[in-house]
């Protein structure tokens, strides 16, 4: 039962809060649709964690989209040992600099008053689900060794059962917990998403390729004047 609850509904539960909630707050909330930067009260340490982690989760998220559409190909891609060993290093490294960085990242925002001050309680959540999934990503690839191969019959299928809407759980239920928890932390994000600043990762600025230029011109009155 809390199988079905945890990956055979709130899935779909975590799609509509994304799609929906997402459509309001673009049309209704308009202003705060951004990353909400907080780029100019700090940048150093910003750069360290951000650069990364957004060049590393990237990568991951690519590897995990290409397996899910196109498992019988990736399988095959797998099915050479010095592929496979390949991807699991790659992986594991990957994996760790976005441990790296999202720890930087918290660290910015505990550390610095400036920063911790225009943090919301989303932020922190989102903050902490991000290094959970993380984490117990690492920790997957870590002890569940060869996870790009088992992933095409394990947890594909029960992706693609969810889009055809005949949610096929046992492919989750026989997991071990740590495969669970990132499964059901994935959705879990995805419905934290239009209540964060995530909201941004969809965000294209197509009408800037089309805009006129803008020309800044800077004033600084003189002293005494």
């Amino acid at each position: 039962m809390i199988d079905m609850i945890l990956f055979g509904v709130f899935p779909y539960v975590a799609v509509a809060l994304a799609v929906a909630v997402g459509i309001y707050r673009y049309c209704f909330d308009r202003y705060s649709w951004s990353s909400q930067s907080s780029q100019f009260l700090e940048s150093k340490a910003l750069f360290w964690g951000s650069v990364p982690w957004h060049y590393a989760i990237l990568l991951i998220l690519l590897a995990h989209l290409l397996a899910f559409l196109f498992p019988s190909a990736w399988g095959a891609l797998l099915g050479e040992p010095g592929r496979l060993y390949f991807l699991e290093v790659t992986g594991i490294a990957l994996g760790v600099t976005t441990i790296l960085a999202m720890l930087v990242l918290i660290f910015r925002r505990a550390a610095n008053d400036r920063v911790c001050a225009v943090t919301s309680k989303v932020d922190w959540a989102l903050l902490i689900a991000l290094l959970i999934q993380v984490t117990s990503g690492v920790y997957i690839a870590v002890t569940l060794r060869w996870g790009g191969f088992w992933y095409v019959h394990t947890v594909s299928p029960w992706l693609w059962s969810l889009v055809g809407f005949s949610p096929k759980i046992q492919y989750l239920a026989e997991m071990p917990f740590i495969v669970k928890l990132h499964a059901f932390n994935a959705f879990f994000l995805l419905a934290l998403f239009p209540f964060s600043r995530l909201v941004h990762v969809v965000s294209v600025p197509l009408s800037y390729i089309s805009r006129p230029y803008q020309v800044v011109v800077w004033y600084r009155q003189r002293s005494g004047n």
